[in-house]
């Protein structure tokens, strides 16, 4: 888990950067249209959820081991609300923070990462455990670089659930896991009063995560597990979409959701862009000119000077330029796609022109 706060997220088939490098597709889901009411009481009891399909069972956050205990997703909207159902097995459910906004990951959690445009900044983090208490905060850069955490930013209106298949706290039993329901407002993801966000045939960058640790059981009470030194054993982390390495706040990495304005129950396709798979090999390139500056004190001025081969999707070679300014530097490529000039700027923001 990469946290600093402290903070804490692809599918299978590869593109090459470089003559080894190997980027990890991310998954993708479509998110189906509901005219029926959804009652956010942590179960899939409303009939729109049985129309919609699981997600795929989530993975290990580098994408190397298998988890210990599925987790799955389902995912709806209508005109207000984005709504999450996860289910979780889990043989002990226990939790015990209850301050909202405390770090909740020191607890087994459910998270939910979301970047409405997709350009790595200013996106939003909101964390639940078994008792469901929240803690969520908006990120305005990921923390390569130097950020801006909001601790104190709310999601104002969103409603959240907990439905336990077994019994809490209670180490005497077994149980079969826990069931979180969301429905997050569109509204706390506007940037001004009057902007139009619902995405309707669109896609949002989305990863979902789950901490969970080893327990102990001191006094009755479960408790995360200690080494024989005293020190916590590490966490695992669980991701709906790999991000590769043990750091959810790589955003490019994140999985794409597309809101289809069909109704649940109806059928719809979705292509990731081949602008996006432009993108994810753009930010090897970044990812690559940063190490380059570690290692050398210095910017790479070309992308030779970082890869030997250039990017190529769809049968199309695209060679990304470097170019260093009196404040920064970008790396940017011509889509012959869509025609569009892709940036990355120095501090790892996405800009279409």
């Amino acid at each position: 888990m990469f946290k600093f706060i402290t903070l804490l997220f692809f599918g299978i088939s590869i593109l090459t950067f470089g003559q080894s490098k190997q980027i990890t597709v991310p998954e993708s889901y479509i998110a189906y249209h509901t005219s029926e009411a959804i009652e956010v009481d942590g179960s899939d009891a409303d009939a729109a959820w049985n129309k919609v399909d699981w997600t795929n069972l989530f993975i290990d956050i580098e994408g190397i081991k298998k988890p210990t205990y599925d987790t799955q997703v389902k995912m709806l909207w209508d005109d207000t609300y984005f709504y999450i159902l996860a289910k979780m097995e889990e043989p002990h459910v226990w939790a015990d923070i209850t301050e909202h906004d405390a770090i909740i990951f020191y607890n087994n959690d459910f998270e939910v990462f979301i970047d409405p445009d997709g350009d790595t900044h200013n996106y939003y983090e909101i964390e639940v455990n078994a008792i469901n208490t929240v803690w969520d905060l908006f990120v305005n850069k990921p923390y390569r670089e130097s950020n801006v955490v909001l601790n104190d930013w709310t999601a104002t209106g969103m409603k959240t659930a907990i439905t336990i298949d077994g019994t809490l706290n209670n180490p005497n039993d077994t149980d079969k896991g826990w069931m979180l329901e969301m429905a997050i407002p569109w509204d706390v993801f506007k940037k001004a009063y009057f902007e139009e966000n619902v995405p309707k045939d669109d896609f949002w960058r989305v990863n979902f995560s789950r901490v969970n640790w080893d327990h102990q059981i001191t006094d009755g009470k479960y408790g995360r597990k200690k080494d024989a030194k005293g020190n916590y054993l590490p966490e695992y982390n669980w991701v709906w979409s790999s991000q590769g390495v043990i750091n959810m706040h790589e955003p490019e990495k994140w999985g794409y959701v597309y809101f289809s304005s069909k109704e649940a129950g109806g059928k719809d396709t979705f292509e990731i862009p081949n602008d996006e798979k432009i993108k994810w090999e753009m930010y090897d390139v970044f990812r690559a000119q940063k190490k380059h500056y570690e290692t050398n004190k210095q910017w790479a001025t070309s992308v030779d000077q970082l890869s030997s081969s250039p990017i190529v999707v769809k049968g199309k070679t695209i060679q990304p330029k470097i170019e260093i300014h009196s404040y920064g530097w970008t790396i940017s490529a011509k889509s012959p796609f869509t025609d569009k000039m892709l940036v990355i700027k120095e501090d790892g923001k996405f800009v279409e022109k």
